[in-house]
């Protein structure tokens, strides 16, 4: 484990000063990417649940708990066995070295490095990274959000027409997405919720919402980007986000700008039922 790991943390930490730890780590995870040739890179499926997983999504996830973990500090992640003992701990690191595997492997440049720090439940800072593209997300509530270096803010859109919605590309493929065919917003199917989450955080999509069930570690970081940039989230039907759960499944969710909430709300309580009008961007 590397020095840094093993240092104690000022009771005081920033958020600042998180971020910059989270930056150095997700700078050093796509290091350890590059070692591996997207779309050439054998593929295992995990015995618990049937998931993929790679040698990348190991080594990422062992460098980032030498990198981030601290005394005093819970870790719960996709690639490490569950230690309980984090419930105990106010501050926790929620990360998923690899979102969008499947991506990954099949070299579709919509994948992810997720890291969240949550204190007392909530998300407090984030950072997503694509390697495949060059993109770095951070953020927190005390210093707001970059993307790639530069201020960031979610969409100031008020009207769900025209807005462009970042949806599951799984869920498109299963046909889940079906029901908003006749909407008048455009909807783009994308890899990796914590990318689409990310995207949303800084304004490149209107909004993103995701009708299944995830993990903690797959939103975390997402969620907090979207809420450091002025943005709402809302898991499905009607909570606020929170964090470091026994049970780390949680609902669907919905992200976007602070003036499409009530728009969205209404819309996934009551989905259209008309197929007709194609409004999908492949």
């Amino acid at each position: 484990m590397s020095t840094l790991g093993c240092m104690s943390p000022s009771p005081m930490s920033s958020e600042k000063e998180i971020l910059e730890r989270i930056e150095r780590a997700l700078v050093e995870a796509v290091s350890v990417c590059s070692r591996f040739a997207g779309g050439n890179v054998k593929a295992d499926l995990k015995i618990s649940d049937g998931s993929v997983v790679t040698e990348a999504d190991r080594a990422v996830n062992r460098v980032l708990q030498n990198l981030l973990l601290r005394d005093q500090e819970g870790w719960l992640s996709e690639e490490s066995r569950d230690d309980l003992r984090r419930l105990d701990k106010d501050r926790v690191w929620i990360v998923d070295p690899l979102d969008g595997t499947r991506e990954f492997v099949a070299g579709i440049p919509e994948w992810s490095v997720s890291i969240a720090m949550v204190e007392g439940g909530r998300a407090i800072a984030g950072g997503v990274c694509n390697p495949a593209t060059g993109e770095i997300f951070l953020g927190s509530k005390e210093t707001g959000v970059t993307y790639n270096g530069k201020q960031a803010h979610t969409s100031k859109k008020d009207r769900l027409e025209g807005a462009v919605v970042l949806a599951s590309l799984t869920e498109v493929s299963r046909g889940e997405w079906q029901r908003f065919q006749q909407s008048s917003f455009l909807i783009h199917p994308m890899g990796s919720v914590a990318y689409k989450l990310a995207r949303v955080a800084a304004g490149l999509a209107d909004a993103t919402w995701t009708l299944s069930p995830k993990n903690e570690w797959d939103v975390a970081a997402g969620v907090a980007l979207v809420e450091a940039a002025g943005g709402y989230v809302q898991f499905l039907p009607n909570s606020q986000p929170r964090f470091n759960k026994k049970n780390t499944l949680l609902p669907g969710l919905f992200a976007c700008g602070p003036f499409l909430k009530d728009q969205i709300t209404s819309l996934l309580a009551h989905p259209p039922d008309d197929k007709t009008c194609n409004r999908t961007e492949s």
